[in-house]
């Protein structure tokens, strides 16, 4: 680096009589003014805002997690994850997780558990299923609900894993919600049962139930996809994969959709639900 020069110099000097008052000369750079010079004022920036969590939820939440401590619910000993052949082949696995919760819409898990055993007698696989008959299916599945609506989406969804898929299920959950009879609920629990992934939280009528009367959501949710997403916004995800085998037992034990057992609750004195009771 060059040094500074002797007109740089005086720029840095503050001088006075006759040497401040001589004109610059030809080729040196114009003095400026000190008096126009204005210096940057910096501002701290604001911190951001809280994020919404709900009042005690940490506290609701390890609550609940010791009234399920037994396992015991019907989900915990029928539901989807006891419901396929851990053996099979990943592929055939895959499949079979779709079914089972493709039949547990608007269904108990032991009506549910059933079906898919008398369907395992029969060698549950993609071909299987496209090589039996609508009434033999029908009567298989019988007594799931809407058991006539779930036998034609069955067959459209496994011929549709049969073409596009090599007799696989999709990976992705915008790829799942595509399927015939297959919504939110059910392609996250299969990317995370099928898959082991996480994509998102579960949401189904006990959950949405539950986290309404916690008021785990900011306003009231009238559909689960709202309540998905209102949990999604602030649930530590560490929490997703947790949150749905948790409320759905609780709600199949404790939170009954109609008289509650609030008096057995753990959470009762900071349950806004129970307050209002």
């Amino acid at each position: 680096m060059c040094a500074a020069g002797p007109a740089a110099r005086r720029l840095g000097r503050a001088g006075t009589g006759a040497a401040a008052s001589r004109a610059p000369s030809a080729g040196s750079a114009p003095k400026r003014s000190r008096r126009g010079k204005s210096s940057a004022i910096a501002y701290e920036p604001e911190p951001p805002e809280p994020k919404w969590e709900p009042e005690n939820w940490r506290q609701q939440l390890e609550r609940i997690r010791e009234m399920r401590r037994a396992r015991d619910a019907p989900v915990d000993e029928m539901g989807v994850e006891k419901c396929y052949d851990s053996s099979a082949p990943p592929q055939v696995m895959r499949y079979q997780v779709l079914l089972s919760l493709m039949l547990s819409s608007q269904t108990k898990d032991q009506v549910t558990s059933a079906a898919m055993l008398r369907l395992r007698q029969r060698g549950l696989m993609v071909d299987s299923i496209l090589q039996m008959d609508d009434v033999t299916l029908g009567q298989i599945i019988y007594p799931v609900g809407f058991w006539r609506n779930k036998v034609k989406y069955i067959k459209q969804t496994t011929a549709i894993l049969k073409q596009k898929y090599g007799g696989d299920i999709p990976s992705t959950v915008e790829e799942l919600v595509k399927l015939p009879g297959v919504g939110p609920k059910m392609a996250h629990l299969a990317m995370n049962i099928a898959w082991n992934s996480v994509s998102g939280i579960a949401v189904d009528t006990h959950v949405h139930r539950i986290t309404n009367r916690l008021k785990w959501v900011k306003k009231e949710t009238r559909y689960p996809e709202e309540t998905r997403v209102a949990l999604e916004d602030w649930l530590p995800r560490d929490l997703w994969r947790e949150i749905n085998w948790l409320l759905v037992g609780f709600g199949q034990q404790t939170c009954l959709p109609v008289n509650p057992r609030c008096k057995e609750c753990l959470n009762q004195d900071i349950c806004p639900a129970a307050k209002r009771r």
